[in-house]
């Protein structure tokens, strides 16, 4: 996740600085901090000299950017504003890797204490089982009971990809929505590149209802996605984005409400701006919040479930002491 963020930042200073798009990757290409992007710049410098476009070009290097990146790419070329799509997703990625350097460096403590407990709680026969020369069924004991836990962790680094088809990352932003803190903070960010896209897009003049649709594939969001599927055909009917958006559950009542005002003034272009700025400060907010707090409750929770096994230990140990006296 750094390095993309490192890339989007590089690519939107050369650019922003007056270099073309070749100019620039072939910079990056000559730079050692690059050498594992070396095939991808390649490729996009090979398609973009044939004359394809830059989302057009990365498109065509299969399973290297996930769709959400095509997408606002696609709209930041579409409206002149690529620069300002390509920080955003330097922001939107450097975010991502501080959280999960957060969540990592929260969660060692955690993942030590669940290490002594699975050795502690499997090695109360340990030593007779070595003289016994059963030390394969020690180690199947161990590794039995950390396994799980390692799958959890390969499973969570899995669904933390964005390379998901569309049904998946419905799926998942139906799981994750009902998460405290993580649902409302991605729902806010989606907002966020929602408005970003849609504001580039109108002040570059692309027809309103083609904009609605490039604005909410480029959200990363399949639920805005799904919402906005019948705006095209309803604006080109002659209604407004404004009357449509009392339908929809995914627009909270401030986007509502600040849309609706910025179409009725003619000032849509400013409220699109205050509505990026909010959500992305709301969004990166709460998920900063679900960073501190997520290890602190997978702590909690490994010291109960470890208090929990020590306490069946010891009283099933002073249950058999107790049946041996009585005898």
């Amino acid at each position: 996740m750094e390095k993309q963020a490192e890339f989007y930042h590089q690519v939107g200073m050369m650019t922003e600085a007056g270099l073309s798009l070749v100019q620039s990757l072939e910079s990056l290409n000559r730079a050692k901090v690059f050498r594992s992007l070396a095939l991808p710049i390649s490729q996009l410098i090979n398609r973009l000299e044939q004359g394809a476009t830059f989302a057009e070009s990365a498109a065509g290097i299969r399973g290297w950017l996930p769709s959400f990146d095509l997408a606002l790419l696609d709209s930041g070329e579409r409206s002149g504003r690529l620069d300002v799509c390509l920080r955003l997703l330097s922001e939107f990625y450097q975010q991502r890797a501080q959280a999960a350097r957060e969540v990592i460096r929260q969660l060692i403590y955690p993942a030590l204490v669940v290490h002594v407990a699975v050795f502690a709680l499997t090695a109360a026969n340990a030593p007779q089982r070595i003289l016994d020369g059963e030390i394969g069924a020690y180690l199947w004991a161990v590794g039995s009971a950390l396994l799980p836990i390692y799958l959890l962790g390969l499973a969570v680094f899995y669904i933390a990809q964005g390379s998901h088809g569309f049904a998946v990352r419905a799926l998942l932003e139906k799981v994750f929505g009902l998460v405290p803190l993580l649902g409302k903070g991605r729902a806010c960010l989606s907002l966020s590149r929602f408005c970003l896209a849609l504001e580039a897009l109108l002040s570059a003049g692309t027809p309103m209802a083609r904009s609605w649709t490039l604005a909410a594939n480029s959200s990363g969001s399949p639920r805005i996605q799904k919402a906005v599927r019948p705006f095209e055909s309803a604006i080109e009917g002659g209604r407004t984005p404004g009357e449509l958006l009392n339908h929809f559950r995914c627009f909270p009542d401030m986007f509502v409400s600040l849309y609706q005002s910025g179409e009725f003034s003619g000032r849509l272009d400013e409220n699109l701006k205050r509505l990026r700025i909010h959500y992305q400060e709301e969004g990166s907010r709460k998920l900063k919040l679900f960073a501190v707090w997520l290890p602190r409750m997978i702590y909690f929770s490994v010291l109960a479930f470890a208090a929990y096994f020590i306490l069946r230990f010891w009283a099933g140990y002073y249950e058999g002491i107790l049946n041996q006296t009585e005898f």
